[in-house]
């Protein structure tokens, strides 16, 4: 029977090279003065982006109480969900970089897919609008006269996508944010790494950044790089299934997928009435006649509609609609979002992110669609 979040196995010790120890302690010690350094780390996929962010992370934190986590990879996300970009407060070191760990998000946004491929714009939009957070909340400007309370070092870690529109997208990002530091991680095969030296910069750049290239820590006998292929699929699936179990206690004998599936399927769904919500399909149009059906057995976000000149819906997590009942106009939805949090949402976000399949297959599941949670329509 599989087993359940120990689904994949443990991962060998990671092991860091000297070259990246190196890399980490430049960034986290290069100055004592502020404001704090702001890192970038960029490479083609497989490289070790998300390991050495982490390690970066710790490296950090021992300088500093907290460290920001800026996560703009949707398909691999590191403290969330897929199919999230969002900014995330981090005060605890992380002894194993193997192990994934979902945090609550300081602020997060979802954009619905696992690639960045089928929205560019608004993927760049809700990005700059975590970082133009970040900046208001924990970066102290030279002229500010409402200095904020603590001053938070930053990590963005990007997606492996550096080709093409890709390649674009990530020339944008690094310009709109202005990095102190961009750590760019090489492979054996020079074609698909990125271009040599600051290639995101125009010419008439002044602004000093420091730039530091090390090799992927993945080596076989003759230091060549070796891409590990990870199975995407299963970790999003895992990383999902991790945050559902959330809706109950953690003491709760849940181990295996059957028992998961089997706790959701018998779990009290909250009430949600329809009219008092609004329903946004992401990167597709649905037919206004079909939209309920649309959601039946899906993922959707749960969001708080935004009154500022973005619109960007701010995002408290993720809904699995367990059943719609149209006579008595009323979601049946399941998440581990508290109430008071789920009062405020008013508009579930439709992507592409799908209950895992394993989910689906368990045979005698049976819901009682009935729930002693109901929100208020008001």
């Amino acid at each position: 029977m599989a087993a359940f979040p120990e689904a994949e196995a443990p991962s060998p010790k990671i092991y860091i090279p000297e070259e990246w120890s190196e890399a980490a302690d430049a960034i986290a010690y290069d100055s004592v003065t502020s404001p704090p350094p702001v890192a970038l780390v960029c490479g083609a996929k497989n490289c070790g982006k998300t390991t050495f962010s982490r390690h970066l992370l710790n490296v950090l934190l021992q300088r500093y109480q907290k460290v920001a986590y800026l996560d703009t990879d949707v398909g691999q996300t590191e403290f969330t969900p897929p199919g999230f970009l969002a900014l995330t407060v981090i005060d605890q070191l992380t002894p194993d970089l193997t192990i994934p760990c979902l945090k609550t998000p300081d602020r997060c946004y979802f954009f619905g897919d696992i690639s960045s491929k089928r929205d560019p714009k608004a993927y760049l939009k809700y990005i700059f609008a975590l970082y133009d957070h970040y900046r208001r909340e924990y970066f102290m400007l030279k002229d500010s006269k409402n200095p904020v309370k603590v001053e938070l070092p930053l990590v963005v870690n990007t997606p492996g996508w550096v080709k093409g529109i890709g390649y674009e997208i990530l020339v944008d990002v690094l310009k709109y944010i202005g990095p102190t530091h961009v750590v760019k991680i090489n492979i054996s095969a020079e074609a698909k790494n990125l271009p040599a030296g600051t290639f995101w910069l125009d010419e008439d750049h002044e602004e000093p950044v420091n730039l530091i290239e090390i090799s992927s820590a993945r080596q076989d006998s003759f230091k060549r790089s070796v891409l590990v292929q990870k199975d995407a699929r299963l970790l999003r699936d895992l990383r999902i299934m991790a945050y559902f179990r959330q809706c109950f206690p953690s003491n709760s004998n849940i181990t295996t997928i059957k028992e998961l599936a089997n706790a959701l399927a018998s779990h009290p769904p909250y009430e949600i009435p329809i009219s008092s919500i609004k329903i946004k399909h992401l990167h597709c149009q649905i037919p206004s006649t079909e939209i309920l059906y649309s959601l039946n057995a899906t993922i959707v976000g749960l969001a708080v509609s935004s009154e500022d000149s973005e619109n960007l819906p701010p995002c408290v997590g993720l809904g699995i609609v367990r059943g719609i009942d149209t006579f008595k106009h009323l979601l049946y939805v399941l998440t581990p979002v508290p109430q008071s949090s789920l009062e405020k949402v008013d508009l579930l976000l439709h992507g592409f992110i799908q209950i895992p399949t394993c989910l689906l297959q368990v045979q005698g599941c049976i819901s009682p669609y009935m729930s002693t949670n109901v929100l208020p329509s008001s």
